[in-house]
């Protein structure tokens, strides 16, 4: 018998969390009669396939499949999992996430009450590792100046928006729109979504549905995330410039101008000048916004954790958006489309 929801999760070496997903899956309010699960994994070699055939067998109340994902890519694991699945509603999760018991029953009610082609919800960004740099991290990753307007981390009301995380599509706006670019290695949902936008799609944010996302547990980490995201932004940009955002744009700007300050500062005390207002400025905010952060959160930790966070955050951003542009990614280097 056909389910009628289908969970398509993208994995690879995942052994220590996807027991974790998959009990979240099993506490959902919606009938998991109703529920499949569809793993596409990239032939991971740490025990995750195990871990999850063995999970199989032990709540066979679930419905799980496990399929192969050889590319090892996000968007080639969303398109084999969608041509696998069998639902009329489609919810993509991470082997990184913990849904809310509600997640699947506010998706689909959200779906319905609104028409949406698309909904999602809030992440709710926690650290990894209990950690004073894994939790400024995850308060980093939060707040404002990390995380610019984007609805899904900040929350906000709800309404059309340009992306959710972990969306809720209806089958027949995938079969319209077609498969994820398996050309784009990070920001596939946010080209997916403009191309459901451009379809006359809805793209629906709303806070009642909400999950948990594990945040990046060190710096390094979380400046390899950061440098993939604003280089594969500037591809995403080549062929839809107008979806660049002022949050995502003031990164790269930002590096810029410092670099430029800098190689201007020996011969130019101007260049000094503007240098050290710019940078004291900027440390100026991100210092007092960790210790703001430090009293909301009674954490005295974040008050030299969360500066530092920030810093990387924008620095990997910008130096991958400028790195990739400069390998002629607005170009159209990286290929056809």
């Amino acid at each position: 018998m056909a389910k009628q929801i289908s969970l398509i999760i993208p994995c690879y070496n995942e052994q220590a969390s996807i027991g974790l997903l998959l009990d979240e899956i099993r506490r959902q309010t919606y009938q998991l009669d109703e529920i499949e699960v569809i793993i596409a994994d990239g032939m991971s070699d740490d025990g995750t396939r195990d871990a999850i055939r063995d999970y199989a067998s032990q709540h066979p109340d679930l419905s799980i499949r496990l399929i192969d994902n050889p590319q090892r890519v996000i968007p080639a694991a969303l398109n084999a999992a969608i041509e696998a699945a069998e639902g009329n509603v489609i919810i993509r999760l991470d082997a990184h996430s913990a849904p809310k018991p509600d997640y699947v029953e506010k998706c689909l009610a959200v779906l319905e009450e609104t028409g949406a082609a698309n909904a999602g919800g809030v992440w709710e960004i926690q650290p990894v590792a209990e950690t004073c740099m894994a939790r400024a991290i995850a308060a980093a990753a939060s707040h404002p100046l990390g995380a610019g307007d984007a609805r899904y981390r900040i929350s906000g009301e709800p309404g059309p928006v340009d992306t959710v995380p972990f969306g809720a599509f209806r089958r027949e706006w995938l079969e319209k729109v077609g498969p994820f670019n398996e050309e784009l290695l990070t920001n596939e949902d946010y080209e997916y979504n403009v191309r459901i936008r451009k379809e006359g799609g809805v793209v629906w944010f709303d806070p009642s549905i909400r999950s948990i996302y594990f945040a990046r547990p060190d710096l390094r980490a979380l400046a390899r995330q950061y440098w993939r995201y604003g280089f594969w932004k500037v591809r995403m940009l080549r062929r839809y410039p107008g979806t660049l955002r002022w949050r995502q744009a003031l990164p790269p700007i930002f590096v810029l101008s410092t670099g430029i300050l800098v190689a201007l500062a020996f011969p130019f005390s101007l260049a000094r000048l503007l240098l050290a207002v710019q940078l004291g400025a900027y440390l100026f905010v991100t210092f007092f916004a960790g210790l703001l952060e430090s009293i909301r959160r009674k954490d005295m930790g974040l008050i030299l954790g969360f500066p530092p966070a920030i810093w990387t955050m924008h620095f990997s951003w910008g130096t991958g958006f400028l790195w990739s542009v400069l390998k002629g990614g607005l170009r159209g280097q990286y290929g056809s489309d």
